[in-house]
């Protein structure tokens, strides 16, 4: 099957497939659009199953870069690399300096960042090769804080909105997935009074999380439809899906996952059930958005009070989603295509 073929594929600029045998890296690298400025987007390391699984996230994350870039008023295109391999045995340097390489022959239309299974130290080797690389302990640093920081703003838009209340406390919130974003997301949910349900696959991750924050543990099958106020997912994507949405018991879903939704038909499906979603792209924009602010002049506070416009942007596209009767991911989708389309236009007309 084309590239160009693919149900996932949205009139890409550019998708590149690496292999380098020396080290055994197979990566893919997808520039979604660049109409607002150069792709900046996370390289996620994972064990897919086949190689049209990695394709397939590789053109869904990068597209979501573009809308996520254009919502955060960031001046930034969407795209995102991922590579192929376990990354708790297949990491090395001698891979990664290959990543490095590829992303450096596209001459500055991607900059990597770290994702789901790659660190801050795995992009740092990467830039021994390249230039073109962000969120580096010499730069804003691992922005998993930011991500979560601008989660937790967005739930409690979302609470605002859905539940009438301004604090937390008091409500259950399930997160599914408490690695790095998730785990700062605890802390911040626990700091406001939040119950936590947790589950993840990796038995250390939840042993803290249970050990500082009290939270109930779940079996990862279990917590996408657990009795709780607000659902977060914070792991893997497509966890809204025909299976799951029978058995939905939160009012709101609200979490870091890229991809949350399965089929763009489930926004509306959650919609019909009361159920209000902060889109993904949206909601998890705090790590670009810290990156973005990378340079001599990084100031911190600046850059979080960035990530805490997340908050104003969700109510305005929950209202515009309330005034047309639309799903909210529909709503959100035409404000970002509004601001990166136009942008394609005034570069025609400069």
């Amino acid at each position: 099957m084309s590239v160009f073929e693919h149900l996932e594929f949205d009139g890409h600029e550019q998708v590149v497939f690496c292999h380098d045998a020396a080290s055994g890296l197979k990566a893919i690298i997808a520039i979604h659009n660049t109409n607002r400025g150069p792709a900046l987007g996370g390289c996620r390391m994972w064990p897919y199953a086949s190689d049209e699984d990695a394709l397939t996230d590789a053109l869904r994350l990068s597209r979501g870069m573009t809308y996520k870039s254009a919502l955060a008023g960031l001046d930034y295109g969407g795209g995102k690399s991922v590579i192929i391999g376990d990354p708790r045995k297949d990491k090395s340097d001698a891979l990664f300096r290959a990543m490095g390489r590829f992303v450096d022959s596209l001459g500055g239309r991607y900059a990597v960042a770290e994702d789901v299974g790659i660190s801050v130290p795995d992009v740092e080797i990467m830039a021994k090769e390249t230039a073109h690389v962000a969120g580096t302990s010499g730069g804003a640093g691992d922005p998993s804080p930011a991500t979560a920081y601008g989660v937790f703003m967005g739930i409690k838009a979302a609470a605002k909105h859905r539940l009438g209340v301004e604090k937390l406390s008091g409500l259950r919130v399930a997160v599914q997935g408490v690695g790095h974003v998730g785990y700062y997301l605890c802390r911040h949910l626990a700091a406001e009074g939040a119950e936590l349900v947790v589950a993840d696959i990796a038995q250390d991750s939840l042993d803290r999380v249970v050990r500082e924050f009290d939270a109930q543990v779940v079996a990862p099958e279990a917590i996408a439809t657990a009795a709780v106020d607000i659902y977060a997912p914070c792991a893997l994507g497509a966890t809204i899906n025909d299976e799951s949405l029978p058995g939905l018991q939160a009012k709101i879903v609200a979490g870091s996952a890229n991809n949350q939704l399965a089929e763009a038909r489930h926004g509306a499906a959650l919609r019909q059930r009361g159920i209000l979603y902060a889109p993904d792209y949206v909601i998890n924009a705090g790590g670009v958005i810290l990156i973005s602010h990378e340079g001599p002049d990084y100031d911190e506070a600046r850059a979080y009070a960035h990530v805490a416009q997340i908050h104003d942007t969700l109510l305005e596209i929950f209202r515009r989603a309330d005034a047309k009767k639309i799903a909210t991911s529909e709503a959100a989708d035409r404000l970002a295509e509004e601001r990166f389309r136009g942008a394609a236009v005034k570069t025609r007309a400069a």
